[in-house]
């Protein structure tokens, strides 16, 4: 009996995933979250941080000129605004986990916030999610019951809230400013 070969080529089945460069990934959600809270906000006063959030640390300024987080708020924005993309493989274990990705973002927002002596509010997205948000439930407890989505999230005695950016939003400005 002879041996027949396919003649089919099967290389162009396999294609390789194509690497996305995070850095990229990163500034681009960052542009979209402050194309939301400039529309939102009515002001094109939000912007990216030069040198990717950590201007404010690697640089000698005065304390009034200090950025802190993933972008330049208004001056009388209560929040500082770190941006997190990706991170796929983090999921709702995380939360539980104190040596997760999720845990260790909260505690970088949390520091920034407590440098510039503002609020923290931590928005994350993974891919083909809703955009969330993370802020200290403390200013926004009156407005829980408004979310119909939302978790409360408890470490080491502080309370976050984590909902949708999005219904975060709807919320009156002085909540923020």
């Amino acid at each position: 009996m002879t041996e027949t070969k396919d003649s089919f080529d099967l290389s162009k089945l396999r294609q390789k995933k194509t690497k996305i460069n995070s850095c990229t990934k990163g500034k681009s959600f960052e542009r979209k979250v402050l194309s939301m809270l400039n529309e939102r906000f009515q002001t094109k006063e939000f912007a990216r941080t030069p040198g990717s959030g950590a201007y404010a640390t690697t640089h000698s300024l005065p304390d009034h000129m200090k950025i802190y987080g993933d972008l330049i708020t208004p001056l009388e924005f209560k929040f500082t605004v770190e941006c997190k993309k990706g991170y796929n493989k983090e999921s709702i274990s995380s939360l539980f986990n104190p040596k997760s990705n999720f845990r260790l973002f909260i505690k970088q927002a949390e520091t920034d916030s407590q440098k510039a002596k503002k609020d923290l509010m931590l928005i994350l997205a993974q891919d083909r999610q809703d955009i969330l948000v993370v802020v200290r439930e403390q200013g926004f407890s009156g407005f829980v019951s408004e979310f119909t989505d939302f978790v409360v999230l408890d470490i080491q005695k502080t309370k976050y809230l984590i909902l949708k950016l999005s219904d975060l939003l709807k919320l009156p400005d002085y909540l923020f400013i």
